[in-house]
């Protein structure tokens, strides 16, 4: 099992200012020394010994993680924020390209559907989409979107072969079993999670952890006990998630207490604020990983969202 992030941003997508991008430059040309030109070698050297959040960024796109399973070329997508587009556009380029794409839907804000029209391979004749939510208005929904005076073309114009499928049950693909849980969000969010082999994954966006998360319940151990993988809603600061208690959304220490009490391996954080900095988010993991040591939590491996990065189970 593959996964990789596309858009890991909330609420709206933030692109990198002109000014950001100059800020990189400045703390570039601040660490070169005139031996790190000598050679391609100790050029590429310099570039290598660069943080990552100067040489890099987390990136700006809203909210969309797909998984490849073993066996199959088919993709499995999670939310189709703004990141949906640039999924589309790598999976054009591909020798062998993917014939089916399996779109799970979270909840339908804005921030996580945005993407939808603009996901090429949708507008593919030689495309099946097959479309899941619990949410009974799913069709509804991405179809209201794509009309007047929202949208200058209807999702008519997607030539793709679509099917809709309100989500009762685990849904079974290739090998895999995907199930569902009811968080705490306003209007309501779901997170997944995608079992294959010994493997598991869950994506957990949109979700303010309670108590109830925690509680050592059935539901809740045959959910989320000894996960491999959990990408999770984190856009917060404590202070913030105080602040905007009842939002939806969590502060990163929650989310490494969640894991730890769940005995979850990896843990990425998700939901990037859209008014947060690459230096910021950066500053974040720095902190959740300095939380980790106070309050002794072991054997965690606390990872921050990134656009282009995959993992493999």
């Amino acid at each position: 099992m593959r996964v990789k992030f596309w858009g890991v941003r909330g609420s709206l997508p933030a692109p990198l200012l002109p000014s950001d991008i100059q800020d990189k430059f400045k703390e570039i040309l601040s660490r070169l020394k005139p031996s790190d030109l000598e050679s391609p070698e100790s050029k590429e050297r310099f570039l290598a010994s660069l943080p990552p959040r100067v040489y890099g960024t987390a990136g700006g796109n809203s909210s969309c993680v797909s998984v490849h399973l073993k066996n199959t070329k088919d993709v499995l997508v999670f939310d189709s924020g703004s990141g949906i587009r640039e999924l589309g556009i790598a999976c054009t380029k591909q020798k062998v390209k993917p014939s089916a794409y399996h779109i799970f839907f979270s909840h339908f804000h804005w921030d996580h559907l945005m993407g939808f029209p603009f996901f090429i391979p949708a507008y593919n004749p030689n495309v099946k989409l097959e479309i899941y939510s619990p949410f009974k208005d799913l069709e509804k929904n991405l179809q209201g979107q794509m009309k007047n005076p929202y949208f200058p073309i209807g999702i008519g114009t997607m030539a793709s072969k679509k099917e809709y499928h309100i989500m009762n049950a685990p849904v079974e693909l290739h090998g895999a079993k995907v199930f569902y849980k009811k968080m705490n969000h306003p209007g309501d969010s779901y997170s997944f999670k995608v079992e294959q082999g010994k493997k598991s994954f869950i994506y957990a966006t949109d979700t303010e952890l309670s108590a109830n998360d925690f509680m050592k319940n059935e539901e809740n151990t045959k959910f989320f006990s000894k996960v491999d993988l959990l990408v999770v809603d984190s856009q917060y600061t404590l202070g913030e998630a105080i602040e905007k208690y009842n939002w939806g959304h969590n502060s990163f220490n929650i989310a490494v207490d969640f894991a730890a009490n769940w005995n979850i391996k990896h843990v990425v954080l998700f939901h990037h604020d859209p008014a947060y900095n690459d230096e910021k988010l950066f500053e974040i993991l720095s902190a959740a990983n300095m939380y980790t040591e106070r309050m002794n939590i072991k054997g965690i491996n606390i990872s921050l969202a990134m656009e282009g990065m995959e993992i493999t189970l």
